[in-house]
């Protein structure tokens, strides 16, 4: 509840990373530990931050996790400040 109220008292803008980490959080790490995310890039499915988006949308269908587009863009945005570090 207070993780909640604090995202709500953030401006928008700043929300996206926050709101992606919380959604990642108690939606992804169940079935995967964060740090697949930090394995050598000559492993990884991910290339670029459309293919980030991509692959989670993938993981989530693939779990039967409905994402709104919005929910997909924080996540993305999350993972790539945290991980991949891909230009915008």
């Amino acid at each position: 509840v207070f993780a909640l109220a604090l995202l709500l008292a953030m401006p928008a803008r700043a929300q996206a990373p926050a709101r992606g980490k919380l959604l990642y959080d108690t939606h992804c790490v169940a079935c995967h530990y964060e740090r697949i995310h930090d394995r050598d890039p000559s492993r990884s499915l991910v290339r670029s931050l459309a293919g980030l988006r991509v692959e989670i949308a993938n993981r989530a269908r693939l779990t039967g996790q409905r994402f709104t587009l919005e929910d997909l863009d924080d996540i993305t945005e999350y993972l790539n400040r945290s991980h991949y570090r891909f230009k915008k």
